[in-house]
């Protein structure tokens, strides 16, 4: 084996030996010899590749942004269509496939919450809004589309919103382990939220006149 494929493999047993144990006991609680035992390697095998335990897990929470940029990925080649609200089904199963699939790196944003008051993860949320409006906006500006939108309404927000929604709903199902917490199935809760969001809460001023 090759001196530089051997080297990878050893980092990437360190990065995923610190995912599982940072993921389910926390940052603090987890020291470097327990990576290294972990990843089955000696101690100053972890040291050679990675400076301190802040340096591994820091590179942890960047692997995570990368996967959730990979152009790749379901959910971003839905959003690179923008055709919403018209996939909306396919986006919120995309979703869903995101969260199951990164489980440990999520919990990572809570610890880092918890135990860093936000610190690293704090820019790639600052950011969050431009990404969609760069993803988004072009689509939502088309002329045509523009018509089939309610001219009180915001498609940008509403994109964030369902994101951000059943990012969250998923991660209380799948994460927190507590299923249909809306009292609801899926099914249901998709249905509803769609529903919702395209058609709002409030009768009109003409029905409700009826």
């Amino acid at each position: 084996m090759k001196q530089a494929t051997k080297s990878q493999r050893s980092k990437d047993s360190i990065l995923q030996a610190a995912l599982e144990l940072f993921s389910s006991q926390g940052y603090k609680a987890t020291s470097m010899k327990e990576i290294a035992t972990r990843a089955e390697l000696s101690i100053g095998r972890v040291y050679h590749h990675f400076t301190n335990k802040l340096e591994i897990f820091t590179l942890l929470l960047d692997q995570y942004w990368e996967r959730l940029t990979d152009p790749n990925l379901k959910m971003n080649q839905l959003s690179a269509r923008a055709a919403f609200p018209d996939d909306f089904e396919p986006l919120v199963d995309a979703i869903e496939e995101v969260v199951l699939e990164n489980k440990a790196y999520i919990m990572l944003i809570y610890i880092d919450v918890i135990e860093f008051q936000g610190e690293h993860i704090r820019r790639f949320y600052a950011d969050m809004a431009d990404n969609f409006r760069k993803v988004f906006g072009p689509g939502f500006e088309d002329p045509q589309r523009k018509r089939s939108f309610n001219p009180d309404a915001d498609p940008l927000f509403a994109v964030m919103l369902t994101f951000r929604f059943f990012f969250q709903y998923f991660l209380v199902e799948t994460s927190f382990g507590v299923d249909n917490h809306f009292g609801l199935d899926l099914k249901e809760v998709i249905a509803k939220a769609k529903q919702l969001l395209l058609h709002g809460l409030l009768k009109s001023s003409g029905e409700e006149n009826k």
